[in-house]
């Protein structure tokens, strides 16, 4: 098992909080179909809070901005990130509801998600206090579970400061340019690859998004992940680690960007941080639910 590093990798996040609402049954329903369950749990959730927490987990020293709603999920977001490591202070609290994901999770692991932005549509921009603790960071995360003008404030702030930004581009949308050039690696999974580009082919999407971001990582789920640059435009292919039984891919993306973020900030070499963050992903798979399954340090380093 290797040592910690005495000094852990310093990350912010920019992203959603939501509660996961996750129904688990033999099969998705098609439309206009009604189907039984035989579960159905409520997880914390989104895409910014799942890298907030699995980067945590995996010995980043973790600051959260965004928001969640005064309902009762609030105080339930706000408690899961803090008791996971990752400082809240920067979290806002917006009037009514909490974003909400609704999940339905087949038997082989697989699903489908409606998500209702609630207290994440409120934030629309940086607050004061946002861009020193961006300044203070390895590495700024960020997805696309808020409004555009924030994301896009952050990762130019993020640029004012020599940050480097991670940005996951899911959901996947059209976005703007402004975004794009102040983006130092782009993180998409095969389907958001192929939505950016129009290619459907997972190498020949990444080769294209060079054209807009120095550094793209695609995963590519059971077949591994890929890695290109302006440098290197020949891949660097990372295999999956062996998941079994995979009973729930909920957040497996957002494990591996948080690992994958820690890992970078260690000085890992890109090829051994998505090696390290492809076994987060292989133990993330393994378990229910979204920040649930989300492995500690030792569990992926003794894999």
């Amino acid at each position: 098992m290797t040592q910690p590093p005495t000094r852990p990798t310093t990350l912010t996040v920019l992203g959603s909080t939501n509660m996961d609402l996750v129904a688990y049954a033999a099969k998705a329903p098609a439309p206009g179909e009604t189907v039984a369950g035989h579960s159905f749990r409520t997880v914390p959730g989104g895409k910014g809070a799942n890298q907030a927490i699995a980067a945590a987990r995996a010995g980043g020293a973790v600051t959260m901005i965004g928001a969640v709603g005064t309902d009762e999920f609030g105080p339930r977001l706000r408690s899961a990130l803090e008791h996971s490591g990752v400082d809240t202070d920067f979290l806002r609290t917006a009037e009514g509801a909490s974003g909400t994901a609704h999940i339905v999770v087949d038997d082989d692991g697989g699903n489908s998600i409606v998500v209702i932005p609630g207290a994440n549509g409120t934030v629309t921009g940086l607050t004061p206090g946002d861009e020193t603790v961006i300044a203070g960071a390895y590495a700024l995360l960020l997805q696309l579970e808020l409004p555009l003008p924030a994301v896009t404030a952050a990762a130019r702030a993020a640029r004012r400061h020599g940050v480097r930004t991670i940005l996951t581009p899911a959901p996947a949308c059209s976005m703007p340019p402004e975004l794009l050039d102040v983006t130092d690696l782009l993180v998409p999974n095969e389907h958001e690859a192929a939505s950016l580009t129009g290619l459907h082919n997972p190498l020949l999407a990444a080769r294209a998004l060079l054209e807009h971001v120095p550094e793209v990582v695609v995963t590519l789920g059971a077949a591994g992940s890929a890695y290109v640059t302006r440098e290197a435009p020949d891949p660097v292919f990372v295999p999956a680690v062996p998941a079994n039984p995979v009973v729930d891919t909920t957040a497996a993306g957002d494990t591996f960007v948080g690992a994958l973020a820690v890992a970078l900030g260690e000085g890992k070499p890109m090829r051994d941080a998505m090696r390290w963050a492809a076994a987060a992903a292989a133990l993330s798979v393994q378990r229910h639910g979204a920040s649930t399954s989300m492995p500690c340090r030792q569990e992926i380093d003794a894999l």
